[in-house]
């Protein structure tokens, strides 16, 4: 049996960068959680706070632990670790 893979990404409408972090995951079959933040002050705080201060759109969370914006993670799938990661591969 698979382990579940809990992803959780926080977004804004009208982002280029919140869209091609979805597409990524949606290309790879990942589900996750989106978190729309324009309007949420909350949400937006808990962002924050869960990735350590990261202030900028998309903050993307696997199993809870914070692996950045588009480009962090588009980064380890250019180098072949985000499948890992994700338990998919």
């Amino acid at each position: 049996m698979e382990k579940e893979i809990k992803v959780e990404i926080y977004t804004k409408g009208f982002c280029p960068y919140c869209a091609r972090a979805k597409s990524l995951l949606d290309g790879k079959n990942i589900k996750y959680t989106e978190y729309e933040i324009s309007m949420d002050a909350d949400k937006k705080n808990e962002m924050i706070t869960r990735s350590n201060g990261g202030r900028t759109v998309p903050q993307i969370f696997i199993n809870d632990t914070p692996y950045g914006g588009f480009d962090d993670v588009n980064l380890l799938d250019r180098q072949g670790k985000l499948d890992a990661i994700l338990g998919i591969g």
